[in-house]
């Protein structure tokens, strides 16, 4: 395990501890300031899904997944020092605001330059968007990881990956809520334990042996937008309550730090707090679970806030019949059509330039 407590501002240093920034990209002196020079003009960078909350994880344990994700391209604009601008997005069917400031693209990047210092340059971005909107797949955060390693990557990637959650949370907190539990295994990859948000302090969890691992998740055609699955959170938990889902916590990293697929199901199932109230909310949910669990899966529950839900297997042909089980109870129990069906493994990398 590795934990990293780190520091926001153009202090914190290549550890995320604070510590003067070391910039790998050109500088040049102008009027007195520091300015850092891009070293190319134009970067890409692609940063994949992410499976937030893992049951009674909730906040606080996540995990990034191989397949779709949102890739994000980052240009040099000369002669506007700081200044980011939105050129285009596509596959949001026009539903995202091409203003900086309003778009988890634009924030991403804006928080990065100023982790950086002075940029002598502004930045222009294209968003592609592989994932859907309000999925349960950390739909934000990809687009955020990948603005954030795009424009670290124009300036010659001065900042690591530790330093760029932070932001990438200041993304997510004028989105969705201030919670790292996304972005931050969309950037760093793998399993990713939020042990504080405030200061920032993250830990990583390595899947130990080498069992085999499959997440099957399946979005249906029905939207949940974080802010209203989060309205329905009970305000006080029953001491109870609290004392199981702390023993299923412990069980998850248990099972993560073990290898164990089976455990890390049963974990994931156990959810008594959040996913009873989120449940009821996604037609049909109830019994994609109950299909999971019948069809061979160790667990299932929802995947983030939803609609998505994620089964955990360890062998991948158990996991198609999984899929088709869970597709078929949104179908028939919820009435949802399915957008997408996948069985999946761990994404060890995160953020990515291609």
């Amino acid at each position: 395990m590795q934990a990293m407590r780190l520091c926001s501002g153009p202090q914190a240093g290549p550890s995320g501890r604070c510590a003067r920034s070391r910039t790998r990209c050109s500088a040049a002196v102008a009027g007195g300031k520091v300015y850092i020079d891009p070293v190319k003009k134009e970067c890409t960078a692609f940063a994949p899904a992410t499976v937030a909350n893992l049951g009674p994880g909730f906040d606080w344990l996540g995990c990034a997944v191989e397949g779709e994700g949102d890739t994000v391209v980052a240009r040099v604009l000369p002669d506007q020092p700081g200044k980011v601008v939105i050129d285009k997005i596509e596959g949001d069917n026009g539903r995202l605001s091409l203003v900086a400031a309003e778009n988890c693209v634009g924030i991403a990047a804006i928080e990065t330059l100023k982790l950086m210092g002075q940029p002598s340059c502004g930045v222009g971005l294209t968003l592609h968007k592989g994932l859907p909107l309000g999925s349960g797949m950390g739909s934000s955060a990809a687009s955020a990881a990948a603005a954030a390693w795009a424009v670290n990557g124009l300036f010659g990637s001065p900042l690591t990956k530790d330093q760029l959650v932070t932001a990438g949370l200041a993304s997510e907190a004028a989105v969705s809520g201030y919670h790292a539990d996304n972005v931050g295994p969309s950037l760093l990859g793998g399993f990713v334990l939020v042990r504080s948000c405030d200061p920032l302090e993250l830990v990583r969890l390595p899947y130990g042996g080498n069992g085999p691992l499959y997440f099957v998740l399946v979005n249906p055609l029905f939207e949940a937008p974080t802010k209203q699955m989060r309205a329905v959170l009970p305000r006080d938990v029953p001491f109870k309550s609290m004392i199981h889902n702390s023993t299923q916590g412990g069980a998850l990293v248990a099972a993560i730090l073990q290898g164990d697929a089976r455990l890390l199901g049963s974990a994931l199932d156990s959810d008594c707090i959040v996913e009873p109230v989120r449940a009821p909310l996604i037609p049909g949910m109830a019994a994609v679970k109950a299909a999971a669990k019948a069809a061979g899966a160790f667990g299932c529950t929802i995947s983030g806030a939803g609609p998505t839900a994620v089964a955990v297997v360890s062998d991948a042909d158990v996991g198609a019949r999984v899929a088709d089980a869970m597709a078929d109870a949104f179908r028939t129990e919820g009435r949802l059509e399915v957008n997408s069906k996948a069985v999946v493994r761990l994404d060890p990398e995160g953020a990515k330039f291609v």
